[in-house]
């Protein structure tokens, strides 16, 4: 555990941004994981699931949850691979 008043105030904030992250995370790999279901089904609304997944991708790029270079690479192989 920390030993000074500044060092237990940074692990609160950690801790609290850990659970931000991941909860934006998470959304984000559901949204990924609905287009590659749906275009292995062969569904109707994979565009629909597309621009949602696109759009968590650049929100969380955006947020600092992940690097803008692996938002861009995560959304060019969707686009990809619904193509």
């Amino acid at each position: 555990m920390a030993n000074h008043k500044s060092a237990a105030k940074r692990a609160k904030q950690n801790e609290v941004r850990r659970i931000r992250n991941k909860s934006t995370r998470t959304s984000m790999n559901t949204a990924v994981k609905k287009v590659r279901v749906a275009t292995e089904e062969g569904a109707e609304n994979t565009s629909d699931l597309l621009n949602s997944a696109k759009s968590l991708i650049a929100k969380a790029a955006k947020k600092g949850v992940i690097h803008q270079n692996t938002a861009a690479r995560k959304i060019s192989r969707l686009t990809k691979s619904i193509s």
